[in-house]
């Protein structure tokens, strides 16, 4: 038995206020650009199918119980009696919880009164440099201001995110880019955009990523399939590499968010450079009942100092319970099926498991 007793969420979201019905509930399993196929339905996933397997004895009924009798136990149970059940069930003793999702979301005292642990809050830069920006009149006021809400947000954030990859692509050049070139780019984005809209200049981006290096937090990188729209092909955390190279050395970690389909590029880059660490987490809940065989490919290339467990979780309190329920069997079918082979010990397997399911993190984060 491969015992993971404390877990560590070092990346999810909060979760929905609002009842649900079955369309949005299913929206919320999976990030699609629309509403799933006529005659089919979002449960008919792996992430469906885990969710029905893991969630529905933590609210009394039996497991792979169908959708509409689950349904109808959460609005009997209320949103905030559901959501207190599943999070306190997941075994997660801290969140890490990227406030930048928009929506009706619990923040991060919120998750972690309704589930029993600690909460630490990780900064978007995007947003936040959205929200400068809708208050900032020129461009040299917004320059200012953002160098100063990145210096302010790094005294209470445990770690700053980018979804650079998101809006533009990962194959960004790797060198800070110039003053002039800064100013040029703030003030053509500034004129042409409105209250809310989003930053995808690539210029803006590497400025806000650049800054985010200096202030020393560690900085998590967005790769992989996650947001739709995206063009996954832009994705592979192995465009990073150059970016990589150059940060090497400055005092700041990478943590590469996600990964799959590129989940093995990921590790690779975790193996190669000190400062960069490759996440475990929404690889596990997308492939389900595959997950195993997806934790077992991370681990044949990254050192296990290297690897961090996460949910990725973000509206469902289920999807925090999928997040936690299938990493640790897999780390448990995995990690047992090399211990009883003999090429692991009990005592190193054991002593792993802890390592990406709390440890590594807590280092990393300096948790404590």
């Amino acid at each position: 038995m491969i015992e993971t007793p404390s877990l560590v969420d070092q990346y999810c979201h909060g979760v929905l206020r609002t009842e649900l019905g079955l369309g949005t509930f299913e929206a919320q399993l999976a990030r699609t650009e629309g509403p799933p196929a006529a005659g089919t339905t979002l449960f008919d996933t792996q992430t469906g199918f885990a969710v029905r397997r893991w969630c529905p004895p933590l609210l009394g009924l039996e497991p792979h119980c169908p959708p509409a009798r689950y349904l109808a136990r959460r609005r009997e149970l209320g949103v905030l009696e559901t959501g207190r059940r599943l999070l306190r069930g997941s075994g997660i003793t801290t969140y890490l919880v990227d406030t930048g999702l928009p929506g009706d979301l619990t923040g991060p005292d919120e998750i972690a009164s309704a589930g029993g642990a600690e909460a630490r809050e990780i900064v978007r830069l995007e947003l936040l440099a959205e929200q400068v920006a809708d208050t900032s009149g020129t461009v040299e006021s917004f320059l200012a201001n953002l160098a100063e809400a990145v210096h302010g947000a790094a005294a209470h954030a445990v770690a700053f995110t980018s979804v650079a990859g998101v809006r533009h692509g990962l194959a960004l050049a790797p060198e800070p880019p110039g003053p002039g070139e800064v100013r040029g780019a703030a003030g053509r984005w500034l004129a042409a955009r409105r209250v809310g809209g989003e930053l995808s200049d690539p210029v803006l981006l590497r400025h806000l990523l650049w800054i985010a290096v200096a202030s020393g937090l560690p900085l998590q990188l967005h790769a992989g399939l996650g947001e739709p729209g995206l063009r996954v092909d832009r994705t592979d955390p192995v465009l990073l590499t150059d970016f990589v190279r150059a940060t090497a050395g400055l005092g700041t970690d990478l943590i590469l968010l996600h990964g799959y389909p590129y989940h093995r590029h990921a590790a690779h880059l975790a193996g190669v450079f000190p400062h960069v660490y490759a996440d475990s987490g929404a690889a596990l809940v997308r492939t389900g009942a595959r997950a195993a065989t997806i934790l077992a490919e991370i681990l044949e290339l990254a050192p296990f100092g290297k690897i961090l467990f996460s949910s990725g979780a973000h509206g469902l309190p289920e999807l925090h319970v999928v997040g936690a329920r299938l990493f640790r069997e897999a780390l448990g079918r995995v990690l047992g099926t090399w211990v009883r082979e003999g090429a692991w010990s009990l005592t190193d397997a054991q002593r792993v498991a802890g390592l990406v399911a709390a440890g590594n993190a807590r280092r990393v984060y300096g948790l404590g």
